[in-house]
């Protein structure tokens, strides 16, 4: 007996030693998962990639669902009904936070309802942050979701699961391998497959969301879900013909009510593009768009905008010294004959006019191409700045009177009208006034622009056509009332002097483009550049009548003072703050808003004249510069004297596509407050205040 009862012990402790390594086998399998909740309609549960830790500082989770045929949970923006799966942690230790991701959903279309939403199986991936890493951690979800068939029915649950600490052993049983099939199918950035360009609310009954995508592969079956604002719904979207190579349009219903567009409007949303296998997640602020085809109300009331800012264009510093040419050029002959003047008119006329229609065309052209396309964006081309130069030094020397033969055909139009001289010369005149137009805005232009290049060819061709019309319309007055020219003075040798301002004129906007390509090539060719045409200028002025030396030495003296000023840019007088300016960084903005700053935005360039007077007379003003300099205020400049594409995305996401630019963000404005193009003092700290909020000042000093 004393023998067999510690073999009797011992068989004991076998066994149960047995027992142990049995249990804790299989408990080691299920420990990556908690226990199913199960109902009639499906099960749902909680699984982990590993069920230990390491020493990571985050563990993998998954929420996994498997429904039974025909019923379905909803994504995280549901549609027109249903809501998606809330999950609470409360009661977790060491768990500092989770992030749940979503899967590319698909849509459901019942009754005229679409909604939004996982049928059969779905995981969705969870990326749980540990409070200490290798430590245990205990994970309880109350989970709260709604699954429906022909009816819906809500179900609260509580899933919880333990995972402890340390390298994984032989045994062990995770998820990995299912978790990470379903976080591949979390839609990204395309990988450059697939990429969203821009969004435009479309008026119309009803409204429209217009999506314009561009992507490698021709798309076959896309659809587009959208994080909606509250009372605001989107339908299935429609596929338009693409524009250009792998260019498309996704058009989507809005619904909500008859303020459902305008909140749309200027508020960034998340679009989740998914194209069979592709899914592409982006953030986009929709502009105001034109009307559906066939709603033609406001174009019609956009119209006389670009009418009038056409016409305003002709007394803005880039074209002022065309028209005051042409109308020297009558005073010459005091008049001339009535038809050859309505002759040379109506040709610089016709010459502006088809310059607009070659703009419309090639900013067409360049769109299909997937190029961004802007007003004035020809000066970010060092040739085109060149050859621009060039022009403008023959145009002075002509009208300083260099020349002893007139100018060939194609330039002579610009400082003569009149018998004897080609009409193509008159056109070459009206394209020459649009060309120095481009770097120019003009109160209700950018309106015009704005509306024009976020439409379709219709849209662009009406709109520059009209624009042409109101840059041509001095011209076209001339034209059909000639008699006009009797009211003028009569010719006398003033004129001379008359001219020689003008050629000063037109030499110092050569000069001022010299200094726009020190930005765009350096100081050493800019500088060989203006040297050539100095140079030019001291030929033809050597070459012709002994008199005019005079005239060349005043030039040329006038040349050497305004030079070394255009090349050296100079802060502007009185900006003593030129300081304050910190570059562009739009993601930055939201994170200064949100500490309590008012940021204020200016797109500027060197080639913009306009840019370069609010500058000068409003930015560099007492009132404005002391706000800016503030500490609660915070002044970004993005200069688009280069092309950038970060740049001409923010102007296109406020609907604009040409400089000046300002928007003025703040706790009380943080989607932005865009301001007009020609700014005032007044204007700029009111939008300071407006943005900083009721209760404080924006750029306040104590």
């Amino acid at each position: 007996m004393s023998h067999k009862a510690p073999n009797r012990r011992a068989a004991t402790w076998l066994a149960g030693l047995a027992l142990v390594l049995l249990w804790a086998g299989p408990a080691r399998a299920l420990d990556a998962a908690s226990p199913w909740f199960e109902t009639d309609q499906g099960r749902v549960r909680l699984v982990a990639a590993s069920p230990r830790l390491g020493d990571d500082a985050q563990a993998t989770l998954g929420l996994e669902f498997r429904l039974a045929p025909h019923w379905k949970i909803y994504w995280r923006s549901p549609g027109d009904a249903g809501y998606p799966p809330r999950l609470d942690w409360t009661g977790s230790t060491n768990l500092a936070g989770a992030d749940l991701a979503w899967p590319a959903p698909r849509r459901f279309s019942v009754s005229g309802l679409e909604t939004v939403g996982y049928t059969d199986e779905v995981v969705l991936p969870i990326t749980a942050r540990l409070t200490r890493a290798g430590a245990p951690a205990h994970f309880q979800l109350a989970l709260s979701y709604l699954t429906c068939d022909d009816i819906c029915i809500p179900y609260d649950t509580q899933l919880a699961l333990d995972l402890a600490p340390g390298a994984p052993a032989d045994g062990d049983r995770g998820y990995a391998a299912l978790i990470a099939r379903y976080a591949a199918r979390v839609p990204g950035d395309g990988g450059g497959d697939l990429s969203l360009r821009a969004a435009t609310v479309i008026p119309g009954k009803p409204a429209h969301l217009e999506l314009r995508v561009h992507s490698a592969a021709a798309l076959g079956a896309p659809d587009a879900f959208i994080d909606a604002p509250p009372g605001v719904a989107f339908g299935a979207p429609r596929l338009k013909a693409a524009e250009g190579p792998g260019d498309a349009r996704l058009l989507l219903p809005i619904s909500g009510g008859p303020g459902a567009a305008d909140a749309v409007i200027g508020h960034p949303i998340t679009v989740t593009l998914v194209d069979g296998d592709r899914a592409l997640q982006a953030v986009a602020t929709p502009v105001a768009g034109p009307p559906a085809a066939g709603e033609l109300a406001l174009l019609l009331r956009i119209l006389p905008l670009a009418l009038l800012g056409g016409f305003i264009l002709n007394f803005m510093p880039c074209v002022l010294p065309v028209l005051s040419i042409k109308l020297l050029s009558l005073l010459e002959q005091g008049g001339g004959s009535q038809t050859a003047l309505r002759r040379g008119f109506l040709a610089t006329a016709a010459g502006i006019l088809l310059s607009f229609l070659a703009l419309a065309g090639v900013m067409l052209a360049l769109r299909a191409g997937g190029v961004a396309v802007g007003w004035g964006v020809q000066f970010q081309q060092p040739l085109f700045l060149t050859g621009m130069v060039a022009l403008l030094t023959l145009f002075a020397c002509n009208l300083w009177g260099f020349f002893e033969v007139p100018l060939p055909s194609f330039l002579g139009g610009l400082g003569r009208v009149g018998d004897g001289h080609p009409l193509i010369g008159n056109l070459a005149a009206g394209a020459f006034a649009t060309l120095l137009a481009t770097p120019c805005s003009a109160p209700f232009l950018g309106t015009a622009i704005g509306f024009a290049l976020a439409g379709g060819p219709f849209e662009i061709i009406a709109i520059f056509l009209t624009l042409g019309l109101g840059l041509a319309l001095p011209y076209l007055a001339v034209s059909l009332m000639p008699r006009l020219a009797r009211a003028l003075p009569r010719p006398g040798r003033w004129m001379l002097t008359l001219r020689r301002i003008l050629g000063l004129a037109l030499a110092a906007t050569a000069l001022w483009l010299v200094s726009v390509l020190v930005t765009q090539v350096g100081s050493l060719a800019a500088l060989a550049v203006g040297a050539l045409m100095v140079l030019l200028t001291a030929v033809l002025a050597l070459l012709h009548m002994p008199a005019m030396r005079r005239s060349v030495a005043l030039a040329l003296i006038a040349a050497a003072i305004l030079a070394p000023l255009a090349l050296s840019a100079p802060p502007p007088a009185g900006e003593a703050a030129v300081g304050i300016w910190r570059n562009f960084d739009r993601a930055a903005i939201a994170a200064l808003v949100r500490d309590g700053h008012v940021v204020f935005v200016d797109v500027t360039a060197d080639w913009c004249l306009t840019c370069k007077v609010n500058e000068r007379l409003v930015l560099a003003a007492p009132s404005v510069a002391a706000r800016l300099a503030s500490s609660k205020t915070v002044a970004m400049r993005a200069d688009w004297t280069r092309p950038s594409d970060a740049i001409a995305a923010y102007l296109r996401s406020f609907g604009r596509y040409g400089i000046p630019f300002y928007a003025v963000y703040g706790p009380a404005a943080p989607q932005g407050l865009p301001l007009s193009e020609i700014i005032t003092p007044e204007q700029v700290t009111t939008a300071l205040g407006e943005a900083a909020g009721p209760g404080r000042v924006a750029g306040a000093t104590r």
